[in-house]
């Protein structure tokens, strides 16, 4: 198992902290907004973690973790301009949700590969990125992202005022 940097486990715990977050500020609220205490919290966690995350090179160069990195800080932007302004208009709402959201699959894609690769430390449940266990997760995650997302256009479009 590769030894973990202090670094790495800053990155760690500002990640984990974030997908707590993250997720209480979803079944809390619905959706997640920059407007709500939690939701800033998670955000902020969020783009420390995608920032930290382009500082750590345990494979060489630029992988797959730090382009999730790039899209995680690129959905928080799209996801601020959709909140704060009306340069969607009515899809606004919506975008923010998708945006918001997205970031929550792009933080548990390395957070499985990275957990399942280093634990147990005596024997990690995978020892290759194409492991369809990996990949099994990465499904299930993206289908919960399309389920919640739809959940949240639902609550949405019931709550005009929100």
């Amino acid at each position: 198992m590769p030894e973990i940097s202090a670094f790495g486990w800053l990155h760690t715990i500002v990640g984990i902290l974030a997908l707590l977050t993250g997720f209480y500020t979803l079944i809390r609220f619905k959706v997640i907004r920059f407007s709500q205490p939690t939701g800033r919290a998670y955000l902020l966690l969020t783009l420390v973690a995608a920032a930290s995350a382009l500082g750590i090179y345990k494979h060489g160069g630029f992988g797959v973790a730090h382009f999730l990195a790039v899209l995680t800080i690129l959905a928080v932007l799209v996801g601020a301009v959709a909140e704060k302004t009306t340069l969607f208009g009515k899809l606004s709402r919506y975008l923010q949700a998708a945006s918001y959201s997205a970031t929550l699959l792009f933080h548990m894609i390395p957070a499985i590969t990275d957990g399942l690769m280093r634990l147990p430390t005596d024997g990690p449940i995978v020892t290759d990125i194409e492991d369809p266990l990996l990949r099994g997760f990465y499904l299930a995650f993206l289908v919960a992202y399309v389920v919640g997302f739809s959940l949240q256009v639902i609550w949405l479009r019931k709550h005009p005022e929100s």
